[in-house]
């Protein structure tokens, strides 16, 4: 436990640093050049790239193997224009980033109602794959970003059968990304072959009956959607669709229902982070959401999306370098939309 607060103090003292980084654009959208946010992310990458902090996931085999040096930043703003730099060609699995797209499906299909009713939104105050939370609240009070939540807001999703729930998940990622995604086939091996715990979870949430599914088809459906490969240009994409109401600012296309996307970044603000969520917020102020295999998104909504990648993570499973950068690049931009200046 003081590891973990050591850790956190660290976290907090990091976020009081500023700086940013360059791009190299992505394959879709237009490169952005020069400006504050060109000069805001190739400041943070120069300033974090050499931190030697925190560790892979190792309890997925998969994640543990990936090199820890990667470090990949993109900015894209609803104008469609990108700033990267680092890393931005290694892909990597999305894991927890996804439930934030899968939750943004359900909304789209049957409404926030249904999350919240079934699933819940507050924090569980509980770790991400807390048990004990399950049988606290009988499956309710969970929260789509923590496991029993997500498990279950996956069992959610409507669909003639697993492969048409399955193409549907698929689907609206993409739509996010502004490109066809498809599964690390490795990682989701990996993970199949690890979660247990998630198993369990999946079993328990059932006999709450908080979801209609079959919990086997839903925890398998859940670990293929923490395994979808993206890179950090796609995450960077999948942000600004959400900065920018729901609509692609590359390829154009509303994959959510703009309604629909001030509840979204809610529940991110809510649990993006896991147990640091309301460190992260009481910072930055950005809803986020982070991914066990190293990746980061934020949201600054009507002015830019950020994803990150780098796999060391903090003791709450948040990559360091790339909390770090998008507090960095934040700051410089003014991207908090808690800021305000007197009228």
């Amino acid at each position: 436990m003081s590891q973990l607060n050591t850790s956190r103090r660290e976290f907090a003292r990091g976020l009081t640093f500023l700086g940013a980084a360059a791009w190299a654009a992505p394959v879709l959208a237009q490169p952005g050049a020069g400006g504050p946010i060109d000069a805001a992310v190739k400041a943070a990458y120069e300033k974090f790239k050499d931190l030697n902090e925190g560790k892979n996931a190792d309890y997925i085999p998969a994640l543990a193997k990936v090199p820890s040096n990667y470090f990949g930043i993109a900015v894209v703003t609803p104008q469609g224009k990108a700033y990267t730099a680092g890393d931005i060609a290694p892909t990597f699995s999305i894991q927890s980033i996804s439930k934030v797209f899968t939750m943004a499906l359900v909304f789209q299909q049957s409404g926030e109602d249904t999350v919240e009713d079934a699933v819940g939104v507050d924090a569980t105050g509980q770790v991400f794959n807390s048990i004990v939370a399950i049988e606290q609240f009988r499956g309710k009070e969970m929260n789509p970003l923590v496991n029993p939540g997500a498990i279950a807001t996956t069992g959610t999703v409507k669909g003639a059968n697993a492969d048409d729930i399955w193409a549907k998940i698929l689907g609206i990622h993409s739509d996010f990304a502004g490109r066809q995604l498809s599964v690390n086939q490795e990682v989701y091996k990996s993970e199949s072959d690890t979660n247990q715990r998630n198993r369990a979870i999946s079993m328990l949430m059932s006999a709450y009956e908080r979801f209609p599914t079959d919990p086997a088809q839903a925890v398998d459906l859940y670990t293929r959607q923490c395994s979808i490969a993206v890179d950090a240009k796609d995450l960077g994409v999948m942000a600004a669709t959400l900065a920018n109401g729901g609509k692609n600012p590359v390829t154009g296309k509303q994959v959510v229902e703009s309604r629909h996307v001030p509840r979204i970044l809610a529940v991110m603000a809510t649990a993006g982070l896991y147990d640091d969520s309301g460190k992260w917020l009481f910072h930055t102020g950005l809803p986020g959401k982070s991914g066990v295999g190293g990746g980061l998104i934020a949201v600054s909504p009507g002015k830019f999306g950020i994803g990150t990648f780098s796999p060391p993570l903090d003791a709450a499973g948040n990559s360091l370098r790339g909390q770090r950068a998008i507090a960095a690049i934040s700051d410089a931009l003014g991207g908090n939309p808690y800021a305000s200046k007197p009228l």
